[in-house]
């Protein structure tokens, strides 16, 4: 079983603090997410995300309405936090955030590492649209954090 690995950095004039939060925010997120009709079916629905808490999304990914499970399985406060799905349409994906401070500014990194289902067809399929889809959805997000960390 092959692991995938995507990561996205994006440096933002604020605080790691405030990326952190802005990270964790569910209102921030279906925001972030509007393209895919995200919206949040069960758990946490507003507010930021903490250790141990889980999330239901539903979103359009494909043309196909599906719903991911996600849970917050660590957290450094305002380091990193790591998120990893408990149910869904991979095998595993863990979404690792991480915050750094470069002086005025916060290096965020998103680190995407995950697992296609169906073998060689999921394989085949990563490498045509599914790596390019979520690469564009994480940077549509950390551009949405950056404006908003950036407006105060």
């Amino acid at each position: 079983r092959f692991f995938m690995k995507i990561e996205v950095e994006t440096l933002i004039q604020a605080p790691p603090a405030v990326c952190f939060d802005l990270a964790r925010d569910m209102d921030l997120h279906v925001e972030s997410a509007h393209k895919t009709r995200e919206k949040i079916v069960a758990g946490r629905k507003n507010g930021l995300l903490e250790l141990g808490e889980t999330v239901v999304f539903e979103a359009v990914h494909f043309g196909i309405r599906q719903r991911f499970s996600a849970k917050i399985t660590e957290s450094a406060p305002p380091h990193r936090f790591t998120d990893e799905m408990t149910r869904g349409a991979f095998r595993s994906f863990v979404h690792q955030h991480e915050f750094e401070a470069r002086g005025d500014y916060c290096l965020m990194r998103d680190t995407l590492i995950y697992q296609t289902p169906f073998g060689i067809f999921g394989a085949v399929f990563n490498f045509l649209f599914l790596r390019r889809h979520l690469r564009a959805f994480i940077e549509e997000r950390a551009k949405i954090i950056k404006q908003h960390a950036e407006k105060g």
